[in-house]
This record gives C-alpha cells, structure tokens and sequence, in this order.
C-alpha cells in the first residue's frame, strides 16, 4: 500500500465515521508500512493508538481488504524521530507531521498553566476538624495525600452539602503540591471539566483536551453528579478515567451521593468509580458540630479580641443547627461580626435575634416515612409489615408508636397520617395516639422506647 492509496482510504473513512470522529481519531494515523500482512501506523500518542485499534480497527481492517490488500491486523506505534522510525518511513515522511506535533506542543504548553480551580487557602487538612462522622475519609485522604505508591484508585468521597468534601479535596490538592511539587496535581469541578470538554470541542481542539487531561499525576474532580445524562461528557470521562488508571495515576472523586445512587450516570463509569475506595462522609454529630465551632472561635478571637461569648452559645448553636456544616460555620460569622459592630457581648438572646432566620430554617423537619423506617428498625420487624394489614400484637404495638410520634413531631393531619399507614381510616390514628398515650404512663418500656425514638428522630 502507498501513501496516496492511503489518503483514498482516508477519505472513504471520513465518509462512513463522519467529520467529528475523523478529525479526532483517524487524521492524526500515519501510514508507516505493511509488511507480512501488518500493517502499521504512528500515531501521536499510545491513548490514540489503543482507542483506534478498539473502536476503528475492524473497519480499517474491512476497508483495506476491500481496496485489495492482505491484511491481518493493525500495529500502532507512537512517532518519534528516531533512526529506525526514519528507515521504516519515506525521508520525506521521517518526521512527525505538523497535525500530530501541534497537540503534544500545545499540551505541554497548557501543562504550565493547569486547568485547575484555585485553591481555598482556608481548607487545609490542620483545619479540618475529625471526628466520627468523617474519620474514614479523614484516613483515607491523607493516605492519598502522601504521595506514595497508589493503594486504592479512585478514592470517592460522597455525603451531603456541607459536610467536608471539597475541603479534604482542597487539602489533598495542598498536601500533594507540598510533599510532591513534581506531580502534576489538577483540582477541578465536574462543571468545568464539562466547559472545557464542549469549548475544545467548538474551538476544534479535542486532540489538546485529551493530551492535557491524560498527562496528569493526579487528577481531582469535585460534585461528578453534574456529569450525569450529559451522554458526549461521560464518554469523554470516562475514556480520560480509564487512561489515567492505566498508567497508574492516581484519581479522586467527590458527589453527592454514593456511585451506585447518581442517576442518569452510565453503568459502566458507576462500576469503574465504585473499583476503589467509597468513602461516606456521615452527616455530623453534637460532638463534631461542637468542636468546629470551638475550632473556629480560636480563630475569630484573634480578630476580634474584645469581643465576650456567653456560656451554653456555642453548645446551643450546635444543637440547633445539625445538617450542614457551611451554614453553621456562617452563622459563627455572621454572629462574631454583628457583636462587634454593636459593640456587644454574645449572649443567648443576642444569638437568638441575630440568627432568627437561621435558626428558623434549620429547625429539624421530620417525615412521616423517618418516622415509620426508625420505628421499624427499632421494633425489629420489616417495614411492609407495620403499614400493611396485619393486626398481630407485635405489628400493631410498633404501628400504634409510629402514629404517636408522627402526631408529635410532624404537623401532618390524622387523615394524612392514616393514609400513610396502608389507608388506614382517621379514626384508626386516634384510638392508636391515644392507646399509646395511656402506655406512656402506665408502662415504663414504651416510655423509654418513646423518648429513645424522639431523640434519635430530632438528632
């Protein structure tokens, strides 16, 4: 096969994979020679090698045996400027055409400035509070951290908002860039990788997207979730994991939610992020909330030293505001700044006053379907059976306990709560409250089991 016969079968491959695909993949090949039946090309880099060979080489395979040549498979071997290169190619072909040069120029460009979010100077692994909830995660971040041979990959970070994720990322990135300057750390959301995906795509600049993304030593991507039902992103993702993970590179993830729960993300990057560590940063308990804002208060008395902080307002703030850990940590500032521009001690009813809105929003909302769950697995029997139709003793008593607190602690009506109990008719939740009012004084064990209930529920 010459080089011009080649270049027709080029353009019969531009007909069928159409413009997109042929510019990415097929372009960049260079016909080297075909000798006993392989045939080889050069191509820029291994990445493109191995994705031509998988997804193009049956075709290529197909088009050269229809254009008469014995072919019997393809060899793809990166150019470089070597003797033996310029010997298996014409003199006029020994270097590498400017179309494969041009990325590697560009990618190494890019490597001096990294796509990467800034870093938050704040979240640091010193000022990362440990406690139950994020312990795990805590460990397994600075493992990672260290630099040292990959032990687990990806490392996957997963919990709700504001609960630490993108702090440990932030601290990770830090440590890394610390102890290992030569590594090539880049820290990024799932958004922007998703921006610079469709921008190199517009601008015609796919081979430099690929060539940039598979150079790193470590690449850090925050809130993936925001991938998922983006079908062109995934793809691109999901290609760029699995070529980092070859070489050995290490990956760490953050979401929203474990990987097996993203909807819309493609089962196969599901299973490739659950092959490392998944982690589950817990939301937090009294003690953890407690010791941020003690942490943070060490640091606010340094900018303001005259400012005085009651007793129980620390622990009360704790208590109040469970769920997330920024609006807590908010609340602090906001509470630090307003004592000091009236000039006042912080005491309980400055708090109460200053972060009425706070503390409104963050009252705890408790459901109806809490409230069956916790009940059911306190009780020891399956859920489908408490709301179903069963009326033995030992469904009922549990059932009556659940109509109780679900009167209590949600401002759902008599018939709503019947209808959340397999259809029960209204009057079937009084006489259940009531029975369960009565046990509460008469029998010490529904009592405890009532206040046991009450405090995990509100906790």
């Amino acid at each position: 096969m010459t080089q011009e016969q080649w270049g027709a079968l080029k353009q019969d491959l531009l007909r069928t994979v159409g413009q997109n695909n042929y510019k990415t993949w097929i372009e960049p090949l260079e016909f080297a020679e075909l000798d006993e039946g392989v045939v080889t090309f050069h191509v820029p880099t291994n990445f493109i090698g191995n994705y031509v060979s998988q997804n193009f080489g049956d075709l290529i395979l197909h088009k050269m045996v229809g254009a008469g040549e014995t072919v019997r498979r393809l060899h793809f071997k990166v150019a470089t400027n070597s003797a033996a290169n310029s010997i298996a190619r014409p003199a006029a072909q020994s270097a590498a055409p400017a179309s494969a040069k041009a990325p590697r120029k560009a990618a190494a460009a890019a490597r001096e400035e990294l796509p990467g979010a800034p870093l938050d100077a704040r979240f640091t692994f010193d000022s990362f509070v440990v406690g139950k909830p994020n312990e795990l995660a805590n460990a397994a971040a600075r493992r990672v951290a260290e630099g040292g041979p990959v032990t687990f990959n990806p490392l996957f970070l997963y919990g709700g908002v504001g609960l630490g994720k993108t702090h440990l990322m932030h601290a990770i990135a830090w440590e890394l860039k610390n102890r290992r300057p030569d590594l090539n750390v880049v820290y990024l959301s799932a958004e922007q990788f998703m921006y610079r995906f469709v921008q190199a795509l517009r601008d015609r600049k796919m081979m430099d997207f690929k060539e940039l993304f598979r150079s790193v030593d470590v690449l850090m991507v925050d809130d993936v979730q925001f991938i998922a039902g983006k079908d062109s992103t995934q793809e691109e993702f999901f290609h760029t994991f699995n070529a980092l993970v070859d070489q050995n590179k290490q990956i760490i993830i953050s979401a929203d939610r474990a990987p097996g729960e993203i909807k819309d993300l493609e089962d196969r990057i599901k299973s490739r992020l659950q092959c490392g560590l998944v982690v589950d940063l817990h939301p937090t308990d009294y003690e953890l909330r407690l010791g941020i804002l003690q942490s943070k208060v060490d640091q606010y008395r340094a900018q303001y030293p005259e400012l005085q902080l009651a007793d129980g307002v620390l622990e009360f703030l704790a208590h109040r505001i469970s769920t997330n850990v920024r609006v807590l940590e908010g609340a602090l500032t906001r509470l630090f700044a307003f004592a000091s521009l009236v000039g006042r001690e912080i005491t309980m009813d400055l708090t109460q006053d200053c972060l009425s809105d706070v503390l409104r929003a963050s009252e705890r909302k408790i459901s109806v379907e809490e409230i069956q769950r916790r009940v059911a697995e306190h009780y020891n029997i399956r859920l489908s059976d408490m709301i179903g139709p069963k009326r033995v003793r030992t469904l009922a008593r549990p059932r009556q306990v659940a109509m109780y607190l679900c009167k209590q602690l949600t401002s759902r009506s008599l018939p709503e709560i019947g209808r959340r109990f397999g259809g029960r008719d209204h009057t079937t939740v009084m006489h259940g409250v009531k029975r369960i009012e009565e046990l509460r004084i008469q029998d010490g064990q529904i009592a405890e089991d009532l206040e046991l209930l009450r405090r995990a529920l509100e906790a």
